[in-house]
């Protein structure tokens, strides 16, 4: 076998047709593009989703939907299990933060119900998921809520000059 042998299947490589080359070949002149018009004339081309002036289908059809990025919060979430593995019995956002557990606080902090807790502890977070609530409690220990912190309009900064209209 040697690659210099290789070729295509009999009858897969068509020859290219060679247009404007001659009125015997059957495509002289024009090349097949006609007489006039736009398209008949060497370098054109169009833009996608033009329709010749007429507003394209892109800009006739409506527009709907929304992206809720802007409503969406992102908690940081910690499992009860986990909690019950680390060392201490007093959790708070910034405490976990420092042991690493949590990478980034976001829009708080979550306590999920997953896994066993064997001790009492005492958490203090923005929100508890009602398993969470109820495996802290059986064990005898506390669960403090912070609340959600609302997201609003930035307060404006004093001193910040006005535009002149």
């Amino acid at each position: 076998m040697n690659l210099s042998n290789l070729k295509p299947p009999k009858g897969q490589v068509k020859q290219q047709r060679r247009v404007g080359r001659g009125m015997g070949s059957g495509r002289g002149k024009t090349a097949g593009r006609g007489m006039k018009g736009q398209k008949s004339i060497t370098g054109y081309g169009h833009l996608r989703g033009f329709e010749g002036g007429q507003m394209p289908l892109h800009r006739r059809l409506p527009k709907r939907g929304f992206s809720n990025a802007l409503f969406r919060k992102e908690f940081a979430i910690v499992n009860v299990g986990q909690l019950d593995k680390l060392p201490g019995d007093t959790f708070t956002p910034e405490s976990l933060l420092e042991q690493g557990v949590i990478r980034k606080l976001g829009d708080g902090l979550k306590v999920l119900g997953n896994g066993e807790l064997t001790r009492k502890i005492s958490v203090t977070a923005h929100l508890f998921s009602e398993s969470a609530l109820q495996k802290i409690q059986a064990a005898g220990g506390t669960a403090t809520a912070l609340g959600v912190p609302k997201r609003g309009p930035k307060p404006k900064e004093e001193g910040a000059k006005k535009k002149k209209k």
